[in-house]
């Protein structure tokens, strides 16, 4: 993991985010060996959430990278409803928050096919390999077809 997506993902588990490592970042993980330019989480859409969320990015200058004027973000309990998924960019990098999960579902369906790692100190929700495997599956793009011929072949190989 490059450092600042590493600081990122800390700052959110340390702020007592619910989430959980997904895509490319949940590949490196288990050993692939793929590049990724942003790190995707699965998180609870509750309003608590997201208020920590937001105030664990606060300093990290969190806008909407989806919005041509770059739109800060600004949650507010009225307003978290809103959201099924953020797409953010941050001094740190690029943070999506995704609130499903293809081939897997919600975010509780989600943190039951998840695994816990320890980094640096602390203990973070990834998915399983498993897991991976499935949603890279369901979502049938072709970096992503690539990255499940990795990871079966990482799995049959710890099998042996």
């Amino acid at each position: 993991m490059t450092n600042d997506f590493l600081n990122l993902l800390l700052q959110l588990n340390t702020a007592n985010v619910k989430f959980v490592i997904i895509g490319g970042f949940a590949g490196i993980v288990h050993g692939c060996t793929f590049v990724t330019q942003d790190v995707d989480i699965c998180c609870e859409f509750s309003v608590d959430n997201l208020l920590r969320l937001q105030n664990a990015l606060s300093h990290i200058s969190p806008v909407h990278r989806m919005t041509p004027q770059k739109i800060k973000l600004e949650l507010a309990e009225d307003n978290c409803g809103d959201y099924k998924n953020l797409y953010l960019d941050t001094d740190l990098g690029q943070l999506d928050c995704i609130g499903s999960v293809k081939g897997i579902g919600d975010f509780c369906e989600v943190v039951k096919v998840s695994q816990k790692i320890e980094v640096e100190g602390q203990l973070l929700d990834v998915l399983t390999i498993d897991a991976l495997i499935e949603a890279k599956k369901a979502l049938d793009r072709p970096h992503d077809k690539e990255a499940v011929i990795q990871l079966e072949a990482i799995k049959k190989n710890e099998k042996q």
